[in-house]
């Protein structure tokens, strides 16, 4: 598939402009994904390639598809916040992204740093879907998720060990795709995650 002509997002946080580009499907746009990155201190940032991954096949399953640069990061004005002022940024970026497509269903995705801080935002956002990709749970206090949320996480995952999500989601029965092999970035894996989201989108 042909990649999506990219554009730029005028989003204004609480901390200053952040940077954000979308990509719109062929037809008539299904729903509005916002997708989110990886811990802006250890190199995280909108081109990452799962966020890219994650943004391609949502657009391709027919949502205006939304990366943004947490604050601190690329152009985006501000800095760290431990995840508190990045869940902020993620309501700016999903509010200026409405005021733009109008009150489309709202997906949010994030990996690693990215799925701690869409399960934060998705307590104030109420999202139709919530996909978490290795979501850093043993780093940062992930709150519980809505029943339904999509979590994929690799078998082998280095950053965040699989034991940890278990632990995690076992308490809110909250089902996990595994990759077999996979790796926190999910090198050579990513056409597994694509179909996994492909899959689980289709069928919901």
């Amino acid at each position: 598939m042909r990649s999506a002509t990219l554009h730029k997002l005028s989003v204004h946080g609480h901390a200053g402009r952040l940077e954000a580009v979308y990509a719109e499907p062929a037809g008539d746009a299904k729903g509005i994904a916002v997708v989110a990155h990886p811990h802006p201190l250890f190199g995280g940032t909108m081109d990452n390639k799962v966020v890219q991954t994650l943004a391609r096949t949502l657009c391709e399953l027919g949502h205006v598809a939304v990366r943004f640069n947490f604050r601190g990061v690329g152009a985006s004005v501000g800095g760290w916040d431990e995840g508190k002022g990045e869940t902020e940024d993620v309501l700016s970026v999903a509010h200026a992204a409405r005021e733009k497509f109008g009150h489309l269903p709202l997906t949010l995705a994030g990996f690693s740093f990215g799925g701690f801080v869409q399960a934060r935002a998705a307590r104030r956002l109420h999202p139709r879907r919530l996909i978490l990709v290795a979501p850093a749970v043993s780093r940062f206090e992930t709150p519980g998720v809505p029943a339904g949320t999509l979590v994929v996480h690799g078998e082998m995952d280095e950053v965040v060990p699989l034991k940890d999500v278990l632990d995690w989601a076992r308490p809110q029965e909250l089902p996990l795709v595994v990759v077999p092999g996979g790796e926190h970035f999910f090198h050579g894996r990513l056409h597994l995650l694509k179909q996994i989201v492909l899959d689980a989108c289709r069928a919901s």
